[in-house]
């Protein structure tokens, strides 16, 4: 009798994020328990609960991540990779029982909150690193040897104006040279 290999993860470099586009239908069961918990108000929470999943869709492209949802009133995120700062996963007690996870997605804009959150996904490490690699790559891209030039430049006229504030504060006054 031979035993199976155990499951492998799959490598960052076959992950496409790309794929994703829509959270997980689970996330609509998930949505019907919070608005069950309000008992009275179910309706008044579930229905826009289940506009919302309907109509949230996210894309990952090149430059970053977009996300939107709405009928009424539509919205829409979008957050080039440059500009991300932190992103974690996170889990309450009933997504981790779905098998549901949110990734919260921060920028350095200053509000208290996640700028973006990305809700019903079902493996969210993958998705994750996908997102970390992109950020450091888009960060690592914009130091091209051009704009090193033009900082060695900014530079040197600045260590001149230095100079030049050091040599006039050392002239004593009435010294007009």
């Amino acid at each position: 009798m031979t035993e199976s290999p155990l499951p492998t993860q799959p490598s960052d470099a076959m992950f496409d994020a790309s794929k994703i586009t829509r959270p997980d239908d689970s996330l609509l069961v998930y949505y019907a328990l919070v608005a069950a918990c309000t008992v009275i108000g179910f309706p008044f929470v579930f229905i826009p609960l289940w506009i919302r999943f309907k109509t949230l869709s996210y894309r990952f492209d090149d430059t970053g991540v977009s996300m939107c949802w709405g009928y009424f009133f539509r919205r829409e995120v979008h957050l080039t990779y440059r500009r991300l700062q932190d992103i974690h996963v996170t889990r309450n007690i009933v997504e981790r029982w779905m098998g549901l996870s949110k990734l919260p997605l921060q920028t350095a804009s200053g509000t208290a909150g996640a700028t973006m959150q990305i809700e019903g996904i079902r493996d969210p490490e993958p998705l994750r690193d996908f997102l970390y690699a992109q950020m450091r790559g888009a960060r690592n891209d914009s130091l091209d040897p051009e704009s090193v030039d033009s900082d060695d430049q900014v530079l040197g006229v600045l260590t001149e104006i230095r100079d030049e504030l050091r040599r006039i504060r050392n002239v004593p006054e009435g010294d007009d040279r």
